[in-house]
């Protein structure tokens, strides 16, 4: 519960009757540190004042003189340390947009609201405010140089993880991704995001793809000798279909550990348009014809889209967890995820839905007839080690929870 009334909150709104609206609602919930402003101009002068400013700005977006969006800008040269919340009578789609933005400039964002304003809504969005004083400090993310990766590769730091597939009508697991994680000596769990890109901008893709995907392979093995049915995707960069090599490389590979391909999904995603597509459709091809399963990840993100479902063979389609979490209740996004979905059932495509983060995820998958879903809602990713004990625990949440039952309920 937060201290209503150490709380400093600025509302600049150009209209004077949403000012003292907003102003009434605030005094009535507790905030007793209000300030009021008409202009821009007026809003900007409190900041960064000898007192600190306003912890938090309720902000109008349509505005003469300086609109809200200008105003955002402004705050972001003034090093605006507090949090906002978007106050307008714009459509949804504007809103939406503008909260992209302020994200995009790294203040903190409670949401938006649409005129009026109703005190319900305006506390309930107050009451996730939290003092930057008191959340946990960012540490800013180290940069490793290529050498030090190259350590790393050739001294097995690499390390897969692997988060889970349901089948969302039968609640079974039937695959996993891999997703590559760096243990490193001195600094713990290094994330992809701070070393995939040096690789490929240092040529060592093929050696980590290479390592990650051994190490997925001998796994997928072990669990078909535990008799755990599991299909095992990994990540693959266009980097690495380049040349012929890494095609041998992983047809060899899993005939020597005695894996069918079939068993092995490669899921691509093109994080930048190839000069030259002729080596890379002609690997994926080849790929699909010795029965190796193609995802197209991220899919409507980036350069995956529509060309390269034209141009590639793929067996899986990926619906990007930016267009799955919250498409229940927000319009846009389901727009985008409904026409992803009935594209890939057109084209003939098992379909996952990333990004499923609750249970009202998981609910519209069900009531859309995906197939399978992934996220933090099953489980976030694991060691191998641990995934037979969590199936167990999955299989009697299914049971407890009614997951499937609620989908026979909804769809009778």
């Amino acid at each position: 519960m937060i201290e209503r009334s150490a709380v400093k909150i600025l509302v600049l709104d150009d209209e004077s009757f949403m000012l003292k609206l907003l102003s009434r609602i605030l005094s009535n919930l507790g905030f007793t540190s209000v300030i009021l402003c008409d202009s821009g101009r007026a809003a900007l002068d409190q900041i960064g004042g000898a007192d600190g400013g306003p912890n938090l700005i309720l902000l109008d977006l349509n505005m003469p003189e300086m609109d809200g969006i200008e105003f955002v800008r402004h705050l972001v040269g003034r090093h605006y340390t507090g949090s906002l919340i978007l106050v307008s009578g714009e459509d949804e789609r504007i809103l939406q947009t503008a909260e992209k933005l302020v994200q995009a400039h790294k203040i903190p964002i409670l949401g938006h609201l649409h005129k009026p304003v109703k005190p319900e809504t305006l506390s309930a969005l107050l009451e996730t405010w939290t003092s930057p004083s008191v959340d946990r400090p960012r540490a800013a993310k180290k940069i490793y140089g290529a050498d030090e990766l190259r350590a790393a590769i050739d001294r097995g730091e690499l390390v897969n993880y692997y988060q889970p597939k349901v089948a969302v009508a039968s609640g079974e697991v039937v695959g996993v991704e891999t997703l590559v994680r760096w243990r490193h000596p001195v600094d713990g769990v290094v994330f992809p995001d701070q070393f995939i890109g040096l690789a490929e901008a240092s040529g060592m893709i093929d050696d980590l793809t290479q390592a990650v995907f051994t190490e997925a392979v001998t796994q997928a093995k072990a669990w078909q000798q535990a008799r755990l049915a599991l299909r095992v995707a990994v990540n693959v960069s266009m980097d690495n279909l380049s040349s012929l090599n890494f095609l041998n490389f992983v047809a060899e590979l899993v005939e020597k550990v005695g894996v069918a391909p079939q068993d092995m999904t490669l899921e691509v995603t093109e994080s930048r348009l190839m000069q030259d597509t002729r080596a890379p459709l002609e690997i994926l091809t080849r790929l699909r014809l010795k029965r190796f399963r193609l995802s197209i990840d991220d899919f409507g993100t980036g350069h995956s889209s529509l060309a390269q479902l034209r141009d590639i063979p793929f067996d899986e389609l990926k619906i990007d967890q930016g267009f799955v979490h919250h498409a229940w209740t927000d319009e846009t996004l389901r727009a985008m995820y409904d026409a992803s979905l009935s594209l890939a059932r057109q084209l003939g495509m098992e379909v996952v839905a990333e990004g499923v983060e609750d249970r009202n995820d998981w609910d519209l998958l069900h009531r859309t007839g995906c197939d399978l879903a992934q996220g933090v809602f099953m489980s976030r990713p694991m060691l191998a080690a641990d995934l037979p004990g969590w199936i167990e625990g999955w299989r009697e949440r299914v049971r407890n929870e009614r997951l499937i039952q609620a989908n026979n309920e909804m769809t009778q």
